[in-house]
């Protein structure tokens, strides 16, 4: 693994939440473009993402919700 996947997969987290710069954003694009392993990474983190966005939107109970805003009212 070269030093340059070592550095995409590192940024990856911010590529796709939209967190880089447009240079950097375009330098992890054509490393991808370039690198199938690298690609593979991506593609695998952004289906996760996609998988937990539409399957986890379930709410917590009230009750939860209730006793963790009671004990962080406590901790105050």
């Amino acid at each position: 693994m070269s030093d340059d996947c070592n550095e995409t997969l590192k940024e990856l987290y911010g590529f796709l939440d939209g967190q880089l710069s447009d240079e950097d954003r375009e330098h992890i694009r054509q490393h991808l473009d370039d690198c199938s392993p690298c690609l593979e990474a991506f593609d695998f983190e952004a289906e996760l993402r996609m998988v937990i966005r539409h399957r986890c939107i379930e709410q917590a109970p009230d009750s939860l919700r209730e006793r963790i805003a009671r004990a962080i009212e406590a901790e105050r």
